[in-house]
């Protein structure tokens, strides 16, 4: 949800920033420049609730009578990070415009690190370096000091929560492919949590990027008047630098990020939670990697439903997610849609296995271009390990097939969607057919309910399309409304590629100047 400035015609604080922050990355790369922004929101954050706790202490009313403000366990014990004075907003803000500002802030940094323990190791020291300019930097800090004043500073953490979640996604799409292997698109976890309703017990990302599974998930118990205490985390991600950006976003929202751990050997071959059982397991992990160990791996013991083959890991992830699943647990997740009819390397036969053991709920077809990193087509699986466990009605050889490829909104000629009615559509569909009290009814051409043996007669395909059918249409096509929305389409591209052409001249005339 956007946040909304002091007058209605002006755009929302976060776009606001973003442009602004982006003028002045200069030629400094997108992967880059996300360290030094998403650091400075971060460290705006913890100084924030620092502060508001500092003036409690020293105003010492109350339950704070005779407590000492700069007495490290006082903030410990109300869950909030101790910020040194070297390392505070405020004295940051007083340098400034001191050309060694970017010094300044990398003590912060490792300041703020040695006195607490949870961030060793998590924030960015990027502020010293030669291409970031000093001036540049100060103008950022002087920019997101902004963001939380007056009236809104009691709202700061909420505020500079929703900055942090969308800056990651801007830095995704600006860093396009690369950009997909932190981030999962909004629209996409939305609906995986919509439909899961994780309301109470354990989650679990095995591959779990930036940590938007996490936050969207405590997002949800929030806007359904739920406890967010009855949910806790767990998590594992193998590339040290994403992980740290999920560290950072948990923080910033006050998640406990404990169990989200880090190795760089994966899940595969060094599984950090061994022995967990998850109430909801919910993932995006990379489509048909071919190097993910599997030679090694023949005889693992999650391969109950057969051996995934050693190009492709697609199968590995289904079975590692159903190995975590509690009894009564369920999982949600992303996968390539090749995934729902290869039969290369007996992918055929697990698929078989999974089917025959009644373990999938669900199968819904994605549009296309909903993911930044990849234009392989995606679906969603959800699965469940008791289907007649009396919280929702007997699913026991029934899957429900969704085909979701009409749906969805561009919002540029490379990247998709889901709307806010798109995600309720979806999820009320699997809801009405999942509960007890549900009025669900197949809809020609979106969604159908398919018996396990008529899987079985499609030699278990679990393509969506083959079971909803095709929609029945009115042939209205209207040519000159058709040729119009193409030209206006093409027109568009042609503007921002020449927009694209004139900012790599920009840079490239830049960095002739500096050199």
């Amino acid at each position: 949800m956007a946040i909304k400035t002091s007058t209605s015609t002006e755009e929302p604080l976060e776009k606001q920033l973003w442009k602004a922050a982006d003028k002045l990355r200069k030629n400094i790369d997108a992967a880059e420049y996300k360290h030094i922004v998403l650091g400075l929101i971060f460290l705006k954050y913890i100084s924030d609730a620092f502060e508001e706790l500092y003036e409690k202490l020293k105003a010492g009313e109350a339950e704070y009578a005779g407590a000492d403000p700069e007495d490290k366990d006082e903030y410990k014990a109300e869950n909030v990070f101790f910020v040194p004075q070297q390392a505070r907003w405020s004295f940051l803000l007083s340098q400034a415009k001191q050309p060694t500002i970017g010094k300044s802030v990398d003590d912060a940094m490792d300041a703020i690190e040695k006195e607490n323990t949870s961030l060793k190791g998590v924030l960015p020291k990027v502020y010293a370096r030669q291409n970031l300019d000093p001036t540049s930097l100060g103008e950022l800090i002087d920019l997101i000091g902004n963001i939380a004043l007056g009236d809104a500073k009691s709202r700061s953490a909420d505020i500079l929560g929703h900055v942090f979640e969308y800056f990651l996604g801007e830095f995704a799409l600006a860093e396009g492919k690369k950009g997909g292997q932190f981030y999962t698109p909004r629209s996409v976890v939305e609906l995986l949590v919509e439909m899961l309703e994780p309301y109470k017990g354990r989650v679990f990302d095995p591959c779990c990027g930036s940590g938007g599974m996490f936050v969207q998930s405590e997002e949800f118990v929030t806007s359904h008047q739920g406890r967010i205490n009855d949910i806790s985390i767990y998590g594992q991600e193998s590339n040290q630098t994403t992980w740290r950006l999920c560290k950072m976003n948990l923080a910033i929202r006050g998640i406990d990020s404990s169990q989200v751990k880090w190795n760089n050997e994966g899940s595969f071959l060094n599984d950090a939670h061994k022995d967990l059982k998850a109430d909801y397991i919910i993932a995006n992990p990379p489509f048909n990697v071919s190097d993910w160990s599997g030679d090694l791996l023949r005889t693992d013991g999650r391969w109950k439903y057969g051996v995934p083959p050693s190009g492709n890991a697609n199968y590995a992830w289904i079975q590692h997610f159903m190995y975590h699943l509690a009894p009564s647990g369920q999982a949600g997740f992303v996968l390539a849609k090749g995934a729902l009819t290869s039969k290369s390397g007996g992918e055929g036969e697990i698929r078989k296995e999974l089917v025959e053991a009644d373990l999938i709920d669900c199968i819904v077809n994605l549009p296309a271009k909903l993911f930044l990193n990849t234009q392989i087509p995606a679906s969603l699986w959800f699965m469940s390990r008791n289907r007649s466990n009396g919280k929702f009605r007997n699913r026991k050889g029934e899957i429900l097939f969704i085909d979701a490829r009409n749906l969805g909104q561009l919002i540029n000629r490379r990247t998709k969607v889901l709307m806010p009615d798109d995600v309720a559509k979806i999820a009320n569909t699997y809801h009405n057919w999942r509960n007890t009290d549900g009025q669900y009814e197949d809809i020609k051409g979106f969604c159908a309910a398919a018996t396990k043996e008529r899987v079985a007669e499609l030699d278990y395909v679990l393509t969506p399309g083959r079971y909803v059918g095709l929609v029945e249409e009115e042939d209205d096509f209207d040519f000159a409304e058709r040729f119009t929305e193409l030209k206006a389409e093409f027109e568009a591209q042609l503007k921002e590629e020449e927009e694209l052409n004139k900012r790599i001249a920009d840079n490239l005339q830049k960095v002739k100047i500096d050199e």
